[in-house]
This record gives structure tokens, C-alpha cells and sequence, in this order.
């Protein structure tokens, strides 16, 4: 499967609207957990302090997205950003002339940058300087951006690097024990935070964090260490992994053809075996009824076949052939009762256990219900055959003697459904009292539906927590979920990727130990949609983010 194909399947089988696990997806909001403040340090810093700033961490700690969220939350008006990464320029010369290019200055030296910074001042401008990957720096080249830093007279720029941790003895060793530099080390994140993080990441995809089980969540940040580029990798692959198991089926099936070529021999020679062993069966089987095939019908004279079928005491009932001298192709006594009863039990509608039963008192009467069944006197020898198998199937004359002997022998079976029907007329009398229960599940939790729509979380502390438990695009939906579960529950809306979303909520809780543990009181319906503590100062954010 190509990469392209593997990602379709991906988004398919989660009905994903972009994956949300990329480098960069539409519209992603800047995670808030350790990372915002973080971001204010910055901004104050880069205001009130003269040093050059480190944003320092492992790959994958999320440096570029707090770079990213730096540019786009400063005025455009007020600050002037110069951004790019070092990987394509490390030598000092290559960051002078980024530098340059980005100032629009020709000149690539310290002084004419300084220069063209102090005019920016005047304008109103301050000049920010943001360099990625700037571990891939050169000595010489975090030289000349301490120096930048340091600024003049005329003029200064905010310097941010965005780098890995082992350009920290660098700088220390270029700033000779002076206070040159602040370095702001980012922290992983905790397994709460994680799974915030996955969760805002599956908001924006269209999912929410039910994909994921509390172990696998808790599996994800082990994996990961709780740096968000590994989460992001580890949570991928493990969606993927919960998607190939659930395709496994089809996987197994074809695993058969991937066997060893003996075993595969084995294989082809046991089905031959078994063939060949069916087909013998198959053919035995009209060898074995060929003889008594031959035995039905009775011998070329009707002497013999008189005497074949008499009992020796000469007591046995007596066949008669009118007509011609040839006999009649009749059945022997002893077979002949499947031929004659399947007919009859057909005739008289009963089922196969009433067949058996109702057979007995026929069995004896057989020979001479053929007889007078018998043709005429003239009849032709072809059709006589057909007068005794058709003439008792058809005409019911003869059957509808027994049919009243077989109900009245069956009365007892037949009384005991005759009271059946009163059980379930017992139990139909039950749901005439059901309907009161929706009635008072609907009435219910109508002081819910009152406080609906964030008014009643507006009116909560905000350090207080709710319990998450459902997020859907539908208001009504969401009422008839709080309708159902109770006064307990309540929904707000707010806007994700510019469309409402509805959010229903659990409780209130002092702190979040509480709302944890409130989680297994819950309902095994709302447990199963994996619901999560949250405070009501960010419920209240997002209510009122339109």
C-alpha cells in the first residue's frame, strides 16, 4: 500500500477531515498548557530585558509551534519579524545575509543592520528576530547574534533562538561568564495534559478523544515521554494499529496462500482425499438401492408374488390384479409406509412429529386401501401404475377418516398452547404501565434543559471542574442526551473550525481529584464516550470564542 493510499485509508476509516496528527494542520490552535505561559515570558522579556532569548528542548518539544504562536500573537503593526532556520544558513556570514534580506538592507554588516533597526524605531517598529534550529548554528554566527542582541546606541533588535539543548554550553562558553543570554528550558508534558492535547487535536479532525482507550492514552504518553511531536507520531501509529486489527479478518484470509510448499502439498492431498472419498460415497449410494429398486416389484407371474409377500400361515391379505394378466408395480407391505404416510400427513397438515406418531394405525390397512384403489376391470397395464401412488395423495376421502383420531390423541399437546396465549396476555396487561416511565424520564431533567446553551456554566466558578462526556453537532441531539440522563447534566456551544459545536457536561466539582472520581459513578453508557475533567474558566472560554 503506497503512502497516499495508506493516508486515504487512514482518514476513511476514521472519517478524519485532515489527519490530526500532522506537522501542520488547518486551523490548529496553540495548545495553552505549559506552553502559554511560556509564551507570555516571552513576550515580556522581549519588552523589558536587553538579552538574547533560548527557547531550548528536545526535538519534537513543540520549539517551532511556540515560534509560530510568538509571530502570530504579536501586532503587525507594532513588530517587525524576521524569521528563518538555520539549517540553511550557519555560518555567520549566511545569518547576516537572512538577516539582510529580511530587513531589506543591502549592506549584510552589524552596523547597517543596526541602522536599519533604529529606523524601524522611529517608526514605531520594534525588529524581532526569530532563528530555528538553531542548534545547527556555528560559533562565529551565535557570536555576531550575541552581539546583535547587545545592540548600540542607535538601535536594538529582539534576538530568539529555538534549539536544542546542546548549544547551551555554546553560548556560555561566547558569553565568558557575562549575563548575555536568558535560556527558558521547555518542561514534557503531564498525562493530563497529553490527553488534552490529543483531545484538541481530534476536536479539529471532526473526532473526539472516545477513539482512544484510558490505556492507550496512558500507553501514548509513555511512549512519547509527553513531548508533543513524539505524541503525535505514537497516536498515529496507534490509530493505525486499531484500524488494521479491526480489518484483521480480511489480513487472516489471505495468510492461508502464504504457507510453506510442503504444508501447501498436504493440503492439496488431503482435498483430493476427501474428493475422492465423496464421490466413492456418491456412487455407492444408487448401487446400493439398486436391488431394492429390483425387489418392488413383484415377479413376472402373479403366483410368485403372491407368495413372496404372504406370511406362511397363508393369513396375509391378498393382492388382486383385475385386467390384464401383468402386475401391478406395487410396493412390498414393509416399504411401503414412507411411500403412503408422507402423503397422508401432507393431506392432513400435521408436521413431522405428529407424522410419527399418527403412522401406526394406517400401517396395517396399507395393502387393502391399494386394493380398492386398483383399476378397472379393462384397464391398460400403463396406467396402472399411476392409479395407486396418485389416487391416495390426491383424494382425501380416505385420510380425513384418521385425521380426527390423530387431534383427539393429540388433545393433551394441543390444550397445553391453548394455554400459552394467556401468559403472554398476562404480560401484555405489563406495558400498560410501561409508558409512565418516559413520561417521567422526559419530565425529569427539564430543570437541565433550562440552564442549556453555557448560561449555567457561566454562572459556575471558574476553578471549579465538569466532567466532558459528548460533543456533537447537534443541539437537538445534545438536549435529548441531557433529557435522558438527568438534572446532573448539562450542554454549551461553542465553534469549532467555524461550525457549532454542542458539548454536554457533568457536575461540579471542587477540584479534579473529585471530578476523576466521580467518572466511575457514571452510567456504563456515558463512561463508554471516555468522559474527562475540565474547568469551567476554559468551558467559559470556549463558550464565548464565536
Amino acid at each position: 500500500m503506497t503512502s497516499l493510499h495508506a493516508d486515504e485509508a487512514f482518514l476513511g476509516h476514521y472519517q478524519f477531515s485532515h489527519d490530526p496528527f500532522a506537522a501542520r494542520v488547518p486551523g490548529f490552535k496553540f495548545f495553552p498548557a505549559q506552553r502559554k505561559p511560556v509564551l507570555g515570558q516571552l513576550h515580556h522579556l522581549a519588552r523589558y530585558s536587553q538579552l538574547l532569548l533560548v527557547v531550548s528542548g528536545p526535538q519534537g518539544s513543540g520549539k517551532t509551534l511556540l515560534r509560530q504562536a510568538l509571530v502570530a500573537s504579536t501586532n503587525k503593526q507594532a513588530v517587525h519579524s524576521v524569521v528563518f532556520s538555520a539549517r540553511g544558513a550557519a555560518d555567520a556570514g549566511g545569518v547576516m545575509r537572512q538577516i539582510a534580506q529580511g530587513l531589506n538592507v543591502q549592506q549584510s554588516d552589524a552596523r547597517s543592520l543596526l541602522s536599519q533597526v533604529a529606523q524601524l524605531s522611529l517608526t514605531g517598529q520594534e525588529v524581532y528576530l526569530l532563528i530555528d534550529d538553531a542548534e545547527s548554528l556555528d560559533n562565529d554566527a551565535l557570536d555576531a547574534l550575541l552581539a546583535l542582541a547587545a545592540g548600540n546606541a542607535e538601535g536594538r533588535p529582539h534576538v530568539f533562538l529555538f534549539g536544542e539543548s546542546a548549544m547551551l554550553p555554546r553560548l556560555e562558553l561566547l558569553a565568558d561568564g557575562e549575563e548575555r543570554f536568558h535560556a527558558i528550558e521547555l518542561d514534557p508534558y503531564s498525562e493530563e495534559e497529553t490527553r488534552e492535547y490529543l483531545a484538541q487535536r481530534l476536536e479539529g479532525a471532526g473526532q473526539g478523544i472516545e477513539l482512544l482507550s484510558e490505556e492507550q492514552i496512558a500507553d501514548i504518553h509513555l511512549q512519547s515521554a509527553g513531548w508533543p511531536g513524539a505524541i503525535n507520531q505514537v497516536a498515529r501509529e496507534t490509530l493505525i494499529e486499531s484500524m488494521l486489527a479491526n480489518r484483521g479478518g480480511v489480513q487472516k484470509a489471505g495468510m492461508a496462500f502464504k504457507l510453506p510448499k510442503k504444508h501447501l502439498i498436504a493440503l492439496v492431498v488431503v482435498a483430493i482425499a476427501v474428493g475422492a472419498a465423496w464421490l466413492m460415497q456418491g456412487r455407492s449410494k444408487p448401487d446400493a438401492q439398486a436391488p431394492a429398486v429390483a425387489q418392488l416389484p413383484l415377479g413376472s407371474t402373479p403366483a410368485p408374488a403372491v407368495d413372496a409377500t404372504a406370511p406362511a400361515d397363508g393369513k396375509g391379505p391378498a393382492v388382486e390384479f383385475a385386467g390384464s394378466g401383468q402386475p401391478l408395480p406395487l410396493p412390498l407391505v414393509g416399504q411401503a409406509q414412507p411411500v403412503i404416510r408422507e402423503p397422508l400427513a401432507q393431506a392432513s397438515g400435521l408436521g413431522e412429529n405428529d407424522d410419527d406418531g399418527a403412522i401406526e394405525p394406517p400401517a396395517s390397512a396399507t395393502p387393502p386401501t391399494v386394493t380398492s384403489m386398483a383399476p378397472p376391470q379393462g384397464a391398460t397395464p400403463s396406467a396402472a401404475p399411476a392409479a395407486p401412488v396418485i389416487a391416495p395423495a390426491v383424494k382425501p376421502a380416505p385420510v380425513t377418516t384418521p385425521a380426527p383420531t390423530v387431534a383427539s390423541a393429540a388433545k393433551p399437546p394441543v390444550a397445553a398452547p391453548a394455554a400459552k396465549p394467556t401468559a403472554p396476555a398476562a404480560t401484555a396487561a405489563k406495558p400498560a404501565t410501561a409508558p409512565v416511565k418516559p413520561v417521567a424520564k422526559v419530565e425529569k431533567p427539564a430543570p437541565a434543559s433550562s440552564g442549556s446553551a453555557g448560561a449555567w456554566h457561566a454562572s459556575q466558578p471558574g476553578g471549579n471542574y465538569a466532567l466532558q462526556v459528548l460533543g456533537t453537532g447537534s443541539e437537538s441531539a445534545a438536549q435529548a442526551f441531557v433529557r435522558e440522563q438527568g438534572a446532573e447534566y448539562h450542554y454549551f456551544k461553542k465553534t469549532l473550525n467555524g461550525k457549532p459545536l454542542y458539548v454536554v457536561t457533568y457536575g461540579n466539582f471542587a477540584n479534579r481529584a473529585a471530578a476523576q472520581a466521580a467518572i466511575k459513578t457514571l452510567p456504563a453508557k456515558v463512561q463508554a464516550g471516555k468522559p474527562w475533567p475540565k474547568t469551567f474558566s476554559s468551558i467559559q472560554q470556549e463558550a464565548q470564542a464565536r
